[in-house]
């Protein structure tokens, strides 16, 4: 994850419309003695077994978390839930061979969702990458990918980028590549999170994942005073008007998120004595925003988050 850290850090000290307020970190790192612990399934939502199954739930899962905000009355809670409830009713409906075969109507249906989903194409195309490449490398299955990292978070997310394209969230910015992994991580602390850090969620290098750059952790921080937008950026945001997959200003506040939780990270564990991980203060922020339902982000079209 050193990549993450470093062109993130590269980003905020070169940007343009986001700004990483370091007195809005202090005093965020002020009011806080403990992370606040937010479960990893608080909302019930999420299929588990304690095995391989749950493992390809996840990875699932987390191959088609993304854009929901095209159709105001989709959220992630409806793919998690949903895959959840087709999971249950037929074990054998993420096996590689019908993962290769979904249609963006059969998909719907799994979901019991009513109307086209957003980048309904892409999300199909996901699927079968994800049904292919399994078989092709791993047996068909997701727990054989997690078995062959060696406990890494790290090594997970590194084989899982360089298998599946679909989740190479990287772009480049005046020139520099940025390396943001959204999906890829998410995974690693999915399993973190569901099977308690033991057996398919053990991983003795967790600290080293970063937050997951998405929609929502950037309206927070700005809220906080931890991120400031330019006039043009705020009034866009606010407008509802889309930015263009990597644009400058959507590079900018993924990356710039990322850089300004793991400066508020080093502060609070400098304050606690204790280690913070970015998970935790990532589950912490994503549960704050979407219970403001209020709060605006910005809109971009993408496979990546």
């Amino acid at each position: 994850m050193d990549d993450v850290r470093a062109s993130s850090a590269w980003v905020a000290s070169h940007s343009s419309h986001v700004v990483v307020d370091s007195s809005g970190i202090e005093k965020v790192a002020e009011t806080i003695d403990t992370i606040p612990k937010v479960n990893w399934d608080f909302e019930g939502i999420h299929y588990f077994d304690n095995g391989p199954l749950t493992v390809q739930y996840l990875f699932v899962l987390d191959a088609l978390n993304f854009c929901f905000w095209p159709d105001k009355d989709l959220n992630y809670d409806n793919l998690a839930a949903g895959l959840k409830a087709a999971l249950q009713n037929d074990i054998s409906v993420f096996d590689v061979d019908r993962l290769q075969k979904y249609t963006g109507p059969e998909l719907r249906e799994l979901l019991k969702w009513p109307r086209p989903l957003p980048l309904e194409d892409e999300r199909v195309r996901l699927l079968h990458e994800v049904g292919f490449e399994l078989e092709r490398s791993f047996d068909g299955k997701a727990s054989n990918l997690v078995e062959s990292c060696g406990k890494s978070a790290v090594k997970l997310v590194a084989l899982v980028t360089r298998h599946f394209p679909g989740f190479r969230d990287h772009s480049v910015y005046k020139g520099h590549q940025v390396f943001l992994y959204k999906r890829a991580q998410i995974f690693a602390a999915d399993l973190w999170g569901a099977f308690g850090g033991q057996g398919y969620g053990e991983f003795y290098d967790i600290g080293s994942i970063t937050i997951m750059a998405d929609y929502i952790v950037p309206a927070v921080l700005r809220q906080l005073g931890v991120l400031k937008y330019s006039a043009t950026l705020a009034s866009t945001i606010e407008a509802n008007s889309q930015i263009d997959a990597g644009s400058e200003e959507e590079v900018e506040l993924r990356a710039c998120s990322i850089y300004a939780v793991e400066k508020m990270k080093e502060l609070i564990s400098m304050k606690s004595g204790k280690q913070v991980l970015s998970i935790e203060l990532d589950l912490w922020l994503w549960s704050f925003g979407i219970q403001c339902p209020a709060l605006q982000h910005h809109r971009t079209l993408s496979i990546y988050y």
